[in-house]
């Protein structure tokens, strides 16, 4: 696969970015394309590894190893070295429906399983992959092939996100009658307004909307089940529904002052602030923009970053982002060991912005929040915080020690709360009828993705919990394929 020295004879190329000063002036994407030739070469160092764990997609240990789509990483790699890019899109789309959101978002736990990288730096594969998938549009390969022949079976999707787009797609493809509903006013879950459009241009999830929307999927948006269409009415309706409503039940904040006004959910922030900018008529209150406030992220994850990029793009007068864990080594460590997908210090297109307009990364780390200050009219004026470390205890156990004098008070005019999701909002799989795990996920097993209701399938982040987008679209196609053998008594899909 590959050059044989490829990995030898060409380094890792790191993909090409507009310049963080340049980007803050707009919302679109900061990635730029690398030029065909610097593509070969980095398709190149892919080398004939005989056992890829690039593509090997397991967890163990809470870690991703490889690709959960199993995306036939080494063959496209090649075919891009050798310049077949149209064979390279085929073998793409065999096993991911959507490699221009995966190629644009996903963290890539293939290439930290990537054999290369065992000594070395890992193959560019989420850059070739994106650079196929928008080559194939740019060229015009990508048209819409509705099936040619309808089984007469209909399936109700609940939820836009990767996991129901992905599940929609392959079931139209094996010929059912596919309808998606959307309590949103776009489709797209998670993608559309979860993630902020210089990260994902919404563009992009327009188009491949439209490209399904042509191949004879349809879609229902501003839809909610429970409130607009009952269970009731979709299972007489349809043969089949597949729940894929996601784990959107945002973690909060138990702590004195968190009533105070100014503190919001990152989500609620990330939703509106996209809404506003794909549509002027969706006003952006004061209270939810952060033009000219001093802004405090609370969770050092993803969407803090993207809130700290929203934020920067509004106007804030500082930024600075709290996170409750140590600063990640620059290597890995020895509990991080290859093919775990490795934990290491990174300064992500957010930081890059943040550190470009005020000067230095907004991150703190080792710190928790410990109460909220307000003035005499409920208004958030400050919050205190403390720092923490790791230690050993007598048991042998790492926990998390308050260091005492380290007390400080930081001056804030707003906090965007961005420390993950409980799960699924219990409400509609309540109104459903569907068993749930200690863990209010829907009881559905892996692989099999059916509920405690006939007919009924669960898949992606409701069934398996906050997640990546790549595991996702694995559920989504898995379960088309056992709803599609639940309709038909045998399957086509793979």
């Amino acid at each position: 696969m590959g050059k044989l020295t490829g990995f030898l004879d060409y380094d890792r190329k790191k993909p090409k970015e507009r310049s963080p000063r340049d980007r803050l002036r707009d919302w679109k994407e900061y990635q730029l394309g690398w030029s065909e030739e610097t593509l070969k070469e980095q398709g190149a160092r892919c080398m004939d590894c005989s056992t890829p764990y690039c593509h090997i997609g397991v967890e163990f240990n809470q870690s991703s190893f490889g690709c959960p789509l199993h995306n036939l990483i080494p063959e496209w790699n090649d075919l891009v070295y050798r310049g077949q890019w149209k064979d390279a899109l085929e073998r793409l789309l065999k096993t991911n429906n959507f490699p221009e959101w995966t190629g644009r978002v996903c963290p890539a736990p293939c290439e930290g399983s990537c054999t290369v990288a065992l000594n070395g730096s890992a193959v560019a594969i989420k850059n070739i992959e994106k650079s196929i998938i928008d080559k194939g549009f740019e060229e015009g390969w990508i048209v819409p092939l509705p099936p040619e022949k309808r089984t007469g079976r209909q399936v109700a999707i609940i939820g836009s996100g990767p996991a129901g787009l992905a599940a929609a797609d392959q079931l139209n493809k094996a010929g059912h009658w596919v309808t998606v509903f959307e309590r949103e006013d776009r489709i797209g879950g998670l993608l559309m307004y979860g993630i902020p459009n210089m990260k994902l241009e919404k563009t992009s999830v327009d188009r491949r909307v439209s490209l399904l929307r042509q191949e004879g999927i349809m879609f229902q948006v501003n839809m909610e089940v429970g409130k607009d269409i009952t269970m009731n009415e979709l299972q007489e309706k349809y043969d089949a529904v597949i729940v894929c409503t996601g784990a959107t039940k945002q973690r909060d904040i138990v702590m004195d002052g968190r009533e105070a006004k100014g503190i919001h959910f990152a989500m609620d922030y990330l939703t509106l602030s996209t809404k506003h900018l794909l549509d002027s008529s969706v006003a952006l209150p004061d209270e939810m923009s952060a033009k000219g406030k001093n802004v405090i992220v609370i969770g050092g994850g993803d969407t803090g970053a993207d809130c700290v990029a929203t934020a920067v793009r509004q106007g804030c007068k500082s930024i600075v982002q709290f996170g409750k864990h140590p600063k990640l080594p620059s290597k890995r460590s020895g509990n991080n060991p290859w093919p775990e997908q490795p934990n290491v210090f990174e300064l992500s297109y957010a930081y890059k912005e943040a550190k470009a307009e005020f000067g230095a990364d907004p991150r703190q780390y080792a710190i928790l929040t410990q109460r909220f200050i307000t003035d005499e009219k409920g208004r958030l004026v400050a919050l205190e915080t403390l720092e923490v470390e790791k230690v050993t205890d007598e048991e042998g156990n790492i926990v998390t020690r308050e260091i005492p004098g380290t007390e400080k008070i930081w001056p804030v005019d707003m906090v965007l709360i961005a420390i993950g999701f409980e799960g699924p909002e219990r409400e509609i799989l309540d109104h459903m009828g569907l068993q749930c795990t200690y863990r209010g996920t829907v009881k559905a097993k892996y692989g099999q993705y059916t509920t405690n209701i006939d007919g009924v399938f669960a898949a992606g982040d409701v069934r398996r919990g906050q997640s990546l987008i790549v595991w996702a679209i694995n559920e989504g196609r898995e379960a088309a394929r056992e709803c599609d053998r639940y309709l038909m008594g045998a399957t086509v899909l793979s």
